[in-house]
């Protein structure tokens, strides 16, 4: 099994151990319901965890789904990452690898280690998008900079490390800067909000 697989397959049981950690009484349940109906954005992602495991609802991967596409239409990332483990792994929907890349882009661009890290696994096997090493080891560099979870970081390097022997000098020092930049961009933006 890849080390992007692993990733994605100990992101759902992470998911199964967190959830059971959510208070799950009716009562939380009603209220879960009712700010998730009012637009928050985390209420409809743990609508969308109680759903999909049936902690104090039944259990509705389609229901969980749409909850998960509700919120990562409004830019949450846990959502949009979720998203992307749904279609990757063909959990609740028909594995489609194109819908996956695009919906851990959409949580990369925002900074997110795991998806930077499941992307770049995607270029680099050709997986929904064109193989392509210099993507691949942009998108493994990025994750190294950030937490995957349940992924060791020695690990992310190592993957990212080996990426780099598929590049020329030239390409690597040009993803290398463009790794930089964007670090360096992000942060920007990160302390500006």
């Amino acid at each position: 099994m890849s080390v992007a697989r692993h990733a994605v397959k100990a992101f759902s049981v992470a998911l199964l151990i967190l959830s059971l950690t959510v208070a799950v009484s009716a009562q939380n349940i009603a209220e879960l319901k009712k700010q998730a109906a009012a637009g928050d954005v985390k209420a409809q992602y743990n609508l969308g965890v109680a759903y999909a495991n049936g902690y104090g609802v039944s259990e509705d991967k389609s229901e969980a789904l749409r909850w998960w596409r509700t919120a990562a239409d409004q830019g949450y990332v846990k959502a949009q990452f979720r998203l992307g483990v749904a279609y990757d792994l063909g959990d609740g929907v028909p594995r489609d690898e194109a819908e996956s890349v695009r919906w851990y882009r959409k949580a990369a661009d925002q900074g997110d280690a795991e998806a930077q890290f499941n992307l770049g696994a995607a270029y680099r096997d050709g997986a929904g998008v064109p193989k392509d090493n210099a993507e691949a080891y942009f998108w493994l560099s990025l994750a190294a900079t950030g937490k995957v979870e349940d992924v060791k970081q020695e690990d992310v390097a190592k993957a990212r490390d080996e990426q780099a022997f598929h590049l020329t000098k030239t390409e690597l020092s040009q993803v290398q800067e463009r790794v930089q930049k964007w670090v360096k961009d992000h942060a920007a933006k990160t302390n500006s909000q």
